[in-house]
């Protein structure tokens, strides 16, 4: 049965929906749900519902419809179910948080509204949902997302109750966002991993706060503004009057923080080495970095004590002429700087992510207006990922038996071994689409 004319790839799939689909409520809901990811896994300009019912020989447009945008199966146990198989297989990795913007017409589809967008790099007409992702080195997923909703939107309860949000409805930061589904995915008894971030979530001293207080380490990035302390502050006393309140804030006296722009140009030359943190399409990516031991200044002029001792990390291209990225990070002291370098890197695997599920699973397809359909479409496409990335990781496996290396195009015998082989086998060698600009 098309797509999977191969008969043992057509069974590893129906094994696969079997092992990360729980019980949705209904038994016809099972055949539905396999139908549409079926669907998305189809070669199509365009993943919609009517579209991908026209492709599918057993495709039901209004049962489909259904199934997405009114049946009230709950996606949560489906992304659990998910992540429970496929992040053993994939093995200790890192959490990565990320955001990602979906282009809209109108103004009734949930949360939408005028507002950046990284996938256009532009203020423009749109939804925008922050993901997290379980990442290795050889494999991504997602494992949970969460709509962002404007002020506009949560302003507007009657607005939000005609796309069935569900109440209360609260305006919460991005950054926010990204914490709750961190405290939600480790409920499924997930190991905790590494948070990484760019700075768009690590310049946030509060969201750095929620990651210590929940004993996550973290590499994340920060603007070239963010003050440090190179050795850590002395706290002058002062003495007590005897009247008021116990004196807690700081008194730094004449100390004052640096940012880490200036303290990257106070390091000597010696002090950065050039690094190779991995193979891309067109060569080693490798550039220059330096790391040292720093105290974060968030709140030194509010008299707030500095954060926990961590690293900073620097990047400062050779033909650059200044840095171009900073981290703060919790990782051991023992870490090399090898290893910090590619964590903090570790973010395109997201941005293939994004790449992937839009341009080859239509993840940015879905045309309903509510927050249940949104989230349904969401969950179904995180499982056509799924299959992929399972596909993926057992050629990597055989290709290991083998003797090659994953990347060597040849095996063993001489014989042409396709690295994207599965891709094949589904229809999924190019997206059907020009690819967006990685956010």
């Amino acid at each position: 049965m098309p797509p999977f004319t191969d008969p043992a790839l057509r069974q590893r799939f129906v094994d696969y929906v079997t092992a990360v689909l729980p019980e949705l409520g209904r038994k016809d809901r099972r055949p539905q749900a396999e139908a549409y990811v079926r669907g998305l896994l189809l070669e199509g300009e365009r993943k919609s519902i009517e579209p991908m019912a026209k492709r599918l020989p057993d495709g039901n447009v209004q049962a489909l419809q259904h199934f997405i945008g009114k049946s009230p199966w709950p996606y949560d146990p489906v992304r659990q179910q998910l992540a429970g198989v496929l992040v053993p297989e994939m093995g200790p990795g890192v959490w990565i948080v990320d955001d990602t913007g979906f282009p809209k017409k109108g103004r009734h589809s949930v949360g939408v509204a005028r507002q950046y967008s990284g996938t256009l790099g532009k203020i423009a007409n749109c939804q925008v949902a922050v993901s997290l992702h379980h990442a290795t080195a050889t494999a991504s997923l997602p494992l949970d997302w969460a709509l962002f909703l404007p002020e506009e939107w949560t302003k507007d309860p009657d607005r939000c109750a005609g796309a069935g949000v569900p109440a209360p409805v609260r305006h919460k930061p991005k950054w926010e966002l990204a914490l709750e589904r961190i405290d939600h995915v480790r409920t499924w008894g997930l190991t905790d991993q590494p948070v990484i971030a760019d700075a768009g979530y690590g310049s946030i001293a509060e969201f750095r706060a929620g990651l210590r207080s929940r004993h996550l380490r973290y590499v994340v990035g920060v603007e070239s503004t963010t003050g440090v302390w190179t050795r850590r502050p002395r706290k002058r006393h002062r003495s007590a009057t005897g009247r008021g309140r116990p004196i807690t804030r700081w008194d730094y006296g004449g100390q004052r923080p640096h940012s880490v722009l200036e303290v990257a140009r106070a390091l000597s030359a010696s002090a950065y080495r050039r690094v190779t943190w991995r193979e891309g399409t067109k060569g080693k990516l490798a550039s220059r970095f330096a790391r040292l031991r720093v105290w974060p200044a968030h709140g030194y002029w509010e008299g707030k004590p500095p954060e926990c001792e961590q690293w900073l990390l620097i990047e400062w291209p050779a033909d650059a002429a200044k840095p171009t990225k900073y981290w703060l990070a919790t990782i051991p002291r023992r870490t090399s700087l090898v290893q910090l370098v590619r964590m903090a890197k570790a973010r395109w695997r997201v941005e293939q992510d994004y790449e992937q599920l839009k341009d080859e699973l239509g993840l940015d397809h879905f045309e309903g207006r509510s927050w249940q359909g949104w989230h349904h479409h969401v969950t179904m496409t995180m499982v056509a990922y799924g299959f992929l990335i399972r596909e993926q990781l057992r050629h990597r496996a055989g290709v290991k038996k083998n003797g090659a290396r994953p990347h060597d195009p040849t095996g063993p015998s001489g014989t042409p071994v396709p690295p994207e082989n599965v891709d094949r086998e589904v229809h999924r060698v190019r997206p059907t689409r020009p690819r967006r600009h990685p956010e």
